[in-house]
């Protein structure tokens, strides 16, 4: 399991979410990804991109009062 914190990219953290998905984590490996809410359309959008690219979603959750978290499970 690897932790990434997203915060710094503001609204434009899912290229980098799905690079380090791809590059850093093995199949069947959870990430931990954490980013800032800004708007809520990020987090039904930050699913959708997980899904979309065939990984599994485990968990979505608020951590803070700006950050959200979500864990992701690589499938491959």
């Amino acid at each position: 399991m690897k932790r990434y914190d997203l915060r710094h990219l503001k609204d434009d953290f899912y290229d980098r979410m799905l690079t380090l998905i791809k590059n850093d984590l093995k199949n069947n490996e959870v990430g931990i990804f954490l980013f800032e809410i800004g708007d809520f359309s990020h987090i039904q959008k930050s699913a959708d991109v997980v899904k979309e690219a065939g990984h599994e979603l485990l968990n979505s959750l608020k951590f803070n009062e700006v950050d959200w978290t979500i864990v992701v499970r690589k499938k491959g």
